[in-house]
This record gives C-alpha cells, sequence and structure tokens, in this order.
C-alpha cells in the first residue's frame, strides 16, 4: 500500500496521507514522497491548483513519527527543508483538514492557501510538550492569526477545535466530514476558471508582500503584472469577457 496517493483530474491534484494506522504521521519516507509530488504539481502544466488531505476520519496529519528513527538524525535540519519545499510551491494549493492536524501536519496546512476543515478537525503544535521545537507554525502562525492566539497555541501546545480555527481566521470554511472533500472540489474548480498566470502572480504577491515595504511591493507588482498583461490568456480572458463566454486558458 502506497503511504501518499496522487491523482489528477480536471487540471487538480489530489495529495493524500495514507498512513491511517499511524494517523497519517510525517515519517522521513512520506515527507519525501509528499516533496516530490509538490515538486511534480509545480513542473506539470496539466494541474493548475493542488488538495491535500489525509487518509480517514480522525486525522490530516499528526506530526513527526516519533518512532520512525530517521527522525533522530539532524531533525532540525530536516524540518527546515520540509518547511521550504512545503511553501516552495507556486500554484493555489488547498488544505481539506479531516481530523488532528497537528505539529508537521499543521505546517502543510499552513504552507496551503486555502484551509478547509471538517467540523471534526482540531488544530495545534504540541511540540513544545517534549521540548521540541516547532518550526513553521513557530515562524508564520502570527501571519494568520492574532498574535494573542497564535502564541497562546504555541506556548500551551493546545489543540483549538476547527470552530475556534474559524472564528480565529484560520480557516475559512468548517463542513460536516462528508461534504469536506466536495467543498474543496468545489473551490478547486472556482479557482480553475481563473486565469492560471494571474493566479501565480498574486499567490507570489501577497506571500512575498508581507515582507516588502509598499514600494518595494509595487516594483513587485509592476514587475509580475506585465509578464501576465502581456500573455496569450490576458488577450482570450478580455476577449471571452467581451464576447460572453468562457475563456479557454492556455496558459501563455
Amino acid at each position: 500500500m502506497s503511504i501518499l496517493l496522487y491523482e489528477k483530474r480536471d487540471k487538480t491534484g489530489y495529495i493524500t496521507l495514507n498512513r491511517p494506522e499511524r494517523l497519517n504521521a510525517m515519517s522521513r519516507e512520506l515527507s519525501d514522497r509528499l516533496t516530490e509530488v509538490l515538486v511534480n504539481i509545480n513542473n506539470d502544466p496539466d494541474v493548475w491548483v493542488g488538495i491535500i488531505t489525509g487518509t480517514g476520519d480522525r486525522a490530516f496529519c499528526v506530526g513527526a513519527d516519533l518512532a520512525d528513527e530517521k527522525h533522530l538524525v539532524a531533525p532540525e535540519e530536516w524540518e527546515a527543508e520540509y518547511v521550504r519545499r512545503l511553501t516552495s510551491v507556486k500554484k493555489p494549493m488547498i488544505a481539506a483538514v479531516n481530523g488532528y492536524c497537528l505539529g508537521a501536519g499543521f505546517a502543510i496546512a499552513l504552507a496551503c492557501d486555502i484551509r478547509i476543515a471538517s467540523e471534526k478537525a482540531s488544530f495545534g503544535t504540541p511540540d513544545q510538550k517534549l521540548n521540541t521545537v516547532d518550526c513553521y507554525a513557530s515562524l508564520a502562525l502570527t501571519d494568520f492569526v492574532p498574535p494573542a492566539i497564535a502564541m497562546e497555541i504555541l506556548l500551551t501546545g493546545d489543540r483549538i477545535s476547527a470552530q475556534e480555527a474559524h472564528r480565529a481566521g484560520l480557516v475559512s470554511r468548517v463542513v460536516p466530514p462528508a461534504e469536506l472533500m466536495p467543498t474543496a472540489k468545489e473551490i478547486a474548480n472556482k479557482i480553475c476558471g481563473n486565469g492560471p498566470l494571474a493566479l501565480r502572480a498574486c499567490k507570489e504577491l501577497n506571500k512575498r508582500g508581507r515582507t516588502l515595504t509598499l514600494e518595494e511591493g509595487l516594483c513587485l507588482f509592476k514587475a509580475l503584472a506585465h509578464i501576465v498583461l502581456v500573455s496569450e490568456d490576458t488577450r482570450e480572458g478580455i476577449a471571452a469577457f467581451l464576447e460572453k463566454r468562457p475563456p479557454v486558458w492556455k496558459c501563455r
């Protein structure tokens, strides 16, 4: 049985963490397979958006697999590289969080652009209870929720429910478990209806703009927007609007 499932349908890449017997815990092998697939999504012109979820209804991913002896080898080097690869995807990514979303699993969700949660989902960084240090949540959680909420999550190691995550703005929707993947697919289909070149520019602007001054951001905007606005897809988008028909995107 493969520890990670991947399939493409209708310009969407579907990734499923598939270690239900370990609550989809992140082993070194699984992290290698996941990052390989993310590189594939980045480079595949037929994939415009990705969805990540976990097998079963208990866990999205409960974090690093502490039973994996490979995690004893330079864990800080592994986690830094893991986060680097998670956050390098240039295409829109959706996390369909079906259960426990902790530690290394929480990093996956934070690295995605949109987070949809099952009513059974919960989020947190239990690392502190083990005297370990979570990488991406420690660095970036205050970009997603107010600092006081972020620091309570980080310093107590307690989980928050899907409903609390929604109130804090960490997830955009909370849905019954049976509606999780249909909702993620619906959002992916809406994204695929938009210009893929513009979407990637928008994602890069949003991501890099958090650390730029306004003037630096405007310079980046001009550089990225120029590439998009002179493209064949922009001409097609305007023509389709004027002709009252769906656009046919070609990613060029």
